[in-house]
């Protein structure tokens, strides 16, 4: 069998080869591409019977057929998320489908922390600063996080392990979600979302990307928020507004964002573009604002869940090569 494996970074296949010396079988043959799969590169999956894509990789209907003309059948995520696959499309068609539902959730929510902890007490500022030998602490004033609301937004995985790192801090923490999660019950309360916005101090979003929660935080919502709150997303980008959270970060409605994620992030995310003219004006003019942190989408990015992810996918692999509807099938096998 030949795997490809579409917007491969030297990360990938460090780790897929290692997991592949393992466990996988000889006859496994992997072709690794730099490029995104599109309808432009689509042609690179020929004659591989399964493809291996990420977050960014555009799995449209036209694709898709282009894909089962090429004789692909199966189809792996080496991610949780899957709304840049035509589901139904992708059924139709009689693809295997299968994700990467849960990979090392600390990782995910350590880095959101990571992100309050730096808005917060704009440590990013102060680095720069003491590196050009400025070491007054004016305009870096932050708030002590013990007894703040913090709001979770999505009680799964990563948010329940985001939870507890919270409470660890002495906070007290409400979350939305529309399935509650018993794992939850000890942490804090659940709540309308109507009713976490304006009793958090902090937002963190740890919900997909689908119809329902697409631009779940817009202007309805900031309006709702508490004045002064923090907003962080270290899940997708698509969940956020950009133009609304501009609006409440120009009236000092937030008093900071630190994303992790981007709604436009495909054309930006994974590649080297410091020699370039960006030309998303939306994003270069988030950028302008002091109390905003922008990362490249790297809360996954550690090597425990490098490691995950490449296990279970090539366990996806191995489940669809024996006709087995495993454990993260989205879709099974025709």
């Amino acid at each position: 069998m030949k795997l490809a494996v579409f917007s491969t970074q030297p990360y990938d296949q460090q780790f897929f080869e290692q997991c592949r010396a393992a466990k996988a079988p000889q006859t496994l043959e992997i072709a690794y591409h730099s490029f995104p799969l599109s309808a432009e590169t689509v042609a690179l999956a020929s004659g591989c019977e399964s493809i291996c894509v990420f977050v960014n990789d555009n799995l449209t209907e036209p694709v898709l057929e282009k894909l089962k003309m090429l004789g692909v059948r199966a189809i792996l995520l080496r991610c949780a998320g899957f709304n840049n696959v035509d589901l139904k499309a992708a059924e139709r068609l009689g693809f295997f489908v299968a994700n990467v539902p849960s990979y090392s959730p600390e990782a995910v929510a350590e880095f959101a922390v990571t992100l309050v902890q730096t808005i917060n007490r704009n440590t990013h500022r102060a680095y720069n600063r003491v590196r050009e030998g400025n070491f007054a602490l004016d305009g870096l004033l932050g708030r002590t996080l013990h007894g703040k609301t913090v709001g979770v937004i999505g009680t799964g995985k990563i948010g329940i392990a985001f939870a507890r790192i919270m409470k660890g801090y002495g906070c007290r923490i409400v979350a939305y979600d529309v399935y509650r999660n018993p794992d939850f019950d000890s942490l804090g309360q659940y709540k309308t979302l109507e009713e976490v916005l304006p009793l958090s101090d902090i937002v963190s979003l740890h919900c997909p990307l689908i119809d329902s929660t697409r631009h779940l935080i817009n202007s309805r919502a900031l309006a709702q928020m508490k004045p002064g709150a923090l907003l962080v997303n270290t899940s997708r980008g698509g969940l956020i507004d950009t133009t609304a959270v501009i609006q409440a970060l120009k009236s000092k409605r937030l008093r900071g964002l630190a994303l992790d994620v981007y709604e436009a992030e495909a054309a930006l995310f994974y590649s080297d573009h410091s020699s370039d003219i960006i030309q998303d004006d939306v994003f270069q003019r988030l950028m302008t604002f002091p109390n905003v942190i922008v990362c490249g989408h790297q809360g996954f990015f550690t090597e425990e869940a490098l490691a995950e992810i490449a296990e279970v996918t090539f366990t996806n692999l191995e489940d669809y090569r024996h006709g087995r509807i495993g454990r993260n099938n989205i879709i099974g096998r025709n």
